[in-house]
């Protein structure tokens, strides 16, 4: 009859600690998922390809000009050259220091294209073929950024190929009361004749993101 009432009690006490047991064994696992699902920091591969992103929207938006847009991806070419400085000194690796390095010259860059983005300057495309056809341009370049086809450095040198034909435009404009001769929009044509022939070459060789 003993030996009945311990093992009942026994049984309650089982009962009784469980509920306490399976709660703490949720918790546990809950804290754990919650652990796992939080967002990991972006790694330096992920914060490239998103920065580039960024790059292209705002020159394919217009946000962007050329200028600012040369300037941001040569900031971005030499960020890439010294990541892969750093990888080749560590047999393909990056440090902790180095990952921090990185990370706070990404962040610059991060602060330059949102200021860019937003200042008072915009792309000024005009309604003419001339205008268009610029327009179809920065529509390739940013293209190229954003696929990973085109590197930083080479999207640097398609903008500032963009940038010097802007300028040859403004310069006509001024030399004639706001206004384009004839033989001026057919050398501005040649020229993203060539700048066209550009882009395609750098879109589709060897050379990617």
């Amino acid at each position: 009859m003993k030996m009945h009432k311990l093992v009942l009690s026994g049984a309650a006490l089982i009962a009784l600690c469980a509920p306490a047991v399976l709660a703490q064994a949720q918790t546990t696992t809950t804290a754990g998922a919650s652990i796992g699902a939080a967002d990991k920091p972006a790694t330096t591969g992920q914060r490239k390809e998103n920065q580039q992103d960024r790059i292209a929207q705002g020159d394919q938006s217009g946000q962007l000009t050329s200028g600012e847009t040369k300037s941001l991806e040569t900031k971005e070419a030499g960020i890439n050259k010294e990541t892969r400085t750093m990888r080749s000194e560590d047999n393909g690796h990056l440090t902790a220091a180095d990952r921090a390095k990185v990370n706070r010259q990404q962040n610059r860059v991060s602060n330059s294209i949102y200021r860019d983005k937003h200042n008072a300057r915009q792309s000024q495309f005009g309604n003419g073929k001339l205008g268009q056809r610029r327009e179809n341009q920065q529509d390739r370049i940013a293209q190229g950024i954003k696929s990973g086809k085109m590197t930083a450095g080479e999207a640097a040198k398609t903008e500032r190929q963009q940038q010097r034909i802007n300028r040859e435009a403004s310069n006509m404009r001024q030399a004639n009361g706001g206004k384009l001769t004839n033989a001026d929009k057919r050398a501005l044509n040649r020229r993203q004749n060539r700048a066209s022939r550009n882009i395609h070459a750098k879109k589709h060789n060897a050379r990617r993101q």
